[in-house]
């Protein structure tokens, strides 16, 4: 048994495992368990990875559902994917069109599969997923930013007592776009996971990412997208210090748990 399936949960709180990148577990009082874009290849050569083992043995971790927020191999790894899906047969996919599309490819049943777009939700074991997008399809013309080429989602998860955002690979420009923002803000997330990057361009910068939490009324966000290619890290701690009160800054150490009450 994984560690966090056995984690406490109590009352009123949620807990909440980084295995590196933008995977993520998701456990409440319940004891329901969601994954979200497990990313745990076995093949790590050295120039492209910095941790030379997975973080996660799949079968080693009871999962009743897992989200799927876009169709890039680091979101939706059919390697990962088909593992869950053999351990443990009563586990849902949810994803956008492209992520089902694969996870039929693969052999995944249909019936273990939901297909969900931007302003829907679907069912987690006792969460529920909102999708929102990450990514406007159309891109950002005004700003010179074509569009994805597939749907990218984020999640508002309502795990209970707590709601907690997962951005996904979100635009550059996201906190200037109320159509992306408002519709987050609507859900009331109170913690949120954020893909973010220094220099980058694709994703928010640092200052971009304090002013979506901010935006959104967060009370704690957590750094995403990192601690996995060795070309694409940054340094968390400087990340924090662009996070401005009252929402604060939650450092979830590589392959670890935390446990966030909502209250």
């Amino acid at each position: 048994m994984h560690p966090f399936e056995d984690l406490a949960v109590p009352q009123g709180a949620l807990g909440i495992h980084w295995f590196g990148q933008s995977s993520y577990g998701l456990k409440n009082e319940a004891g329901t368990i969601v994954q979200v874009d497990p990313y745990f290849p076995h093949d790590r050569p050295a120039d492209r990875f910095i941790h030379g083992r997975p973080p996660l043995l799949e079968a080693s971790l009871r999962t009743d559902a897992v989200l799927l927020t876009h169709d890039h191999g680091d979101h939706t790894c059919m390697e990962s994917l088909e593992r869950i899906a053999e351990a443990y047969p009563e586990c849902r996919f949810v994803g956008p069109p492209e992520s089902g599309a694969r996870l039929r490819d693969g052999g995944i049943a249909a019936d273990r599969i939901v297909e969900i777009t931007a302003g829907e939700q679907a069912t987690a074991g006792t969460m529920t997923a909102h999708a929102v997008w990450s990514k406007p399809p159309e891109g950002d013309p005004e700003r010179g930013i074509d569009g994805p080429g597939v749907q990218h989602l984020g999640f508002v998860v309502d795990t209970g007592p707590v709601r907690i955002y997962i951005s996904g690979d979100n635009i550059n420009s996201f906190a200037d776009l109320p159509a992306m923002m408002d519709p987050v803000r609507a859900l009331s997330p109170q913690v949120g996971c954020l893909t973010n990057h220094p220099d980058e361009g694709e994703f928010p910068y640092f200052a971009d990412c304090g002013r979506i939490a901010t935006g959104l009324g967060l009370r704690a966000a957590i750094p995403s997208h990192y601690q996995c290619f060795v070309t694409r890290d940054y340094d968390p701690h400087e990340w924090a210090t662009h996070i401005a009160p009252p929402v604060r800054p939650l450092i979830i150490a590589y392959n670890q748990s935390v446990v966030y009450r909502g209250a």
